[in-house]
């Protein structure tokens, strides 16, 4: 992820509960990506807080980074070598008809001002994802087109050189994407976000704020869950009770009001272990900096190995 600090709920459904899921089955790689952030924002005064809150999140959530390197992709030069080969290998028309950099460059108002560095910015994702070699992905759907990228270029460097790259796979959760309180996108940037550390006034606030079914005005109103963010919420959130839930909204006998206090309560108690997790982190912040110095390590020697393998399929660096 891009460090752009404290993690939200859409965070979490749409991969970091994912991440977390596959410890016990897979060998994972946690990157943060320090130099994408630059592909929208040259501003980097943030980039050292935002990486610390972040990662904060990230344990608290539940990564083991004894398992799972965590660590800072600048730390890592070999990405921005195999990022520099594989920019060979790809045009840039293929490039600008990402669906991924359309729908970005609409919502940031970017129309004619991408630099180089935004349209590659797929392939040094490329670059993130083979030089470990990966199998699968655990993404959000908005980034499986940029999977499919890192696919085309895996296929086209194993067929020019030698079979070096595995062609990943995308791993999405069945909560790919979680609605914001406005019923859009969540986002940061639009502040329709339930972060994991937020206290309980705040979820219940946020959660009391939120929108739900337009035709459900009064209490015995029928209501309509499935057009309901409120009811999403409670699918993830609150399975167990969804059956009363549904059925009260749909009678009318359950008023938007006491869902939205039911769902705020089962939001608090869900986020309780996150937020003690993050005030024992925060408390001594040399953890977080020695979690990210043994990362890089850890992955700096698979790093080295996948160029070690890359240099010789092209015959690059060759002493004859």
């Amino acid at each position: 992820m891009r460090p752009t600090g404290r993690m939200h709920l859409g965070n979490y459904v749409g991969a970091l509960e994912n991440w977390v899921r596959l410890q016990g089955e897979y060998e994972n790689f946690h990157l943060v990506a320090d130099w994408h952030v630059l592909t929208t924002d040259l501003n980097t005064a943030d980039i050292h807080q935002n990486t610390v809150d972040m990662v904060i999140d990230w344990i608290s959530a539940g990564i083991d980074p004894k398992l799972s390197p965590i660590f800072i992709q600048s730390q890592i030069k070999e990405h921005a070598e195999l990022f520099l080969l594989l920019s060979m290998l790809i045009t840039t028309s293929r490039l600008e008809r990402n669906p991924a950099l359309k729908e970005q460059t609409k919502d940031l108002n970017l129309e004619g001002k991408i630099s180089f560095g935004h349209l590659g910015y797929p392939v040094l994702q490329a670059a993130d994802i083979l030089i470990y070699k990966a199998d699968l992905v655990p993404v959000g759907e908005d980034q499986v087109p940029h999977i499919e990228l890192t696919r085309e270029m895996a296929r086209r460097f194993n067929s020019l050189y030698e079979e070096v790259f595995p062609e990943p796979q995308a791993k999405l959760t069945k909560f790919a994407r979680l609605p914001g309180a406005d019923g859009k996108r969540m986002s940061k940037s639009v502040g329709n976000t339930i972060l994991l550390s937020d206290p309980p006034d705040q979820i219940r606030e946020k959660v009391m704020s939120a929108i739900t079914d337009p035709q459900k005005i009064y209490r015995n109103d029928p209501g309509h869950p499935e057009v309901c963010t409120i009811f999403v919420y409670h699918q993830k959130f609150n399975p167990a009770q969804i059956p009363g839930v549904e059925s009260g909204c749909r009678s009318g006998v359950l008023g938007c009001v006491d869902c939205k206090r039911n769902l705020a309560e089962r939001l608090i108690d869900f986020l309780a272990p996150f937020r003690k997790r993050r005030r024992e982190l925060e408390r001594d912040i040399s953890l977080v900096e020695d979690i990210l110095q043994d990362g890089a390590k850890r992955a700096r020697e698979v790093a080295s190995s996948t160029m070690v393998e890359v240099r010789r399929a092209m015959r690059l660096g060759v002493i004859c």
